[in-house]
């Protein structure tokens, strides 16, 4: 038997416990890791919350949770990747909020003994999101790409992994985290009314692209200062549609590992930060997913089941 957290009915953090569970054992083709590190990601409170039971049903009781880092104690018949001992970080199949968890080989790579855990564990999730969001954009050298709450997860790693490709990031977030986006390369304006103005301010010409991390209305100014809808893309304003911008879900699995790698590399070489805002005990899940709810955050949150 083995601890993780886990809801039987939909609700707020309350709903969430610790519980112990069967230990799950690795299939074929499957690795079992000790959970070391999981990420907590803003749809872990979405899932809890009922928000999304149509695009993500359950059954409950459930648990949840999918960034993953930690060691692999077990390894299921047909695996030559990896075996006992390896530290790695990626995806998981089951939820990640536990002592233990079961993943697929092909969603893991390599932890680097320079990585810290609370870092590997919070990568998967807003990393492959920002990976695939730039690659759909086409963001390329020299070009200009406008990001919307820029100091969150998913920003954070797309201000980075935009300023790695040659691009110049400009950012929108509140006062308090400008200094943070200019440590990161980006510039930093302010979001709310007036917001065309600013970045007109410091780019006359416009932007090349944009996204939209923020959802706080500003899809009107994007598609202005882009030039109109083409190379606009949002991951939460999914309401948009009509204005003939992109959508975005996490698409994890469609980057695969490639995204991964180059985030790691890029860790690795000392191009890209993770900021952890703090580290919370698996006890401690509920209070974690609150902090995540509240937004404004630093950095990630991210779970020590250890």
């Amino acid at each position: 038997m083995s601890l993780a957290a886990q809801f039987s009915e939909y609700g707020g953090s309350d709903e969430l416990g610790i519980v112990e569970v069967s230990t799950p054992s690795a299939g074929p083709g499957q690795v079992r890791l000790a959970v070391r590190a999981a990420g907590v990601n803003p749809i872990d409170w979405k899932i809890l919350s009922g928000h999304v039971r149509e695009m993500i049903p359950l059954v409950l009781p459930a648990g949840l949770g999918s960034d993953v880092a930690g060691v692999v104690d077990q390894v299921g018949e047909g695996v030559t990747a990896f075996s006992v001992g390896d530290e790695v970080l990626g995806a998981s199949l089951t939820p990640s909020y536990a002592q233990f968890a079961l993943a697929d080989p092909a969603a893991l790579v390599a932890k680097p003994a320079s990585v810290a855990w609370e870092v590997a564990g919070s990568i998967v999730g807003a990393g492959s999101t920002a990976w695939g969001v730039l690659d759909r954009l086409k963001v390329t050298e020299g070009e200009t790409l406008l990001v919307h709450a820029a100091a969150g997860g998913v920003g954070t790693f797309a201000v980075q992994l935009a300023v790695a490709r040659g691009a110049r990031v400009i950012g929108t977030a509140s006062e308090g985290n400008h200094e943070q986006l200019r440590s990161l390369g980006a510039e930093p304006v302010t979001y709310g009314p007036g917001l065309v103005e600013r970045v007109r301010a410091i780019s006359p010409e416009g932007v090349d692209a944009v996204l939209d991390a923020s959802g706080r209305g500003e899809i009107p100014d994007s598609i202005e200062l882009a030039g109109g809808p083409a190379r606009v893309l949002s991951i939460v304003a999914f309401d948009a549609a009509d204005k003939g911008i992109q959508l975005f879900a996490n698409n994890a699995e469609e980057t695969g590992t490639q995204a991964l790698r180059e985030i790691v590399a890029l860790i690795e070489g000392g191009r890209l930060r993770v900021p952890i805002w703090r580290t919370y005990s698996l006890e401690q899940a509920a209070e974690a997913l609150d902090a995540s709810r509240c937004g404004h955050l630093g950095g990630k949150l991210v779970l020590l089941p250890e």
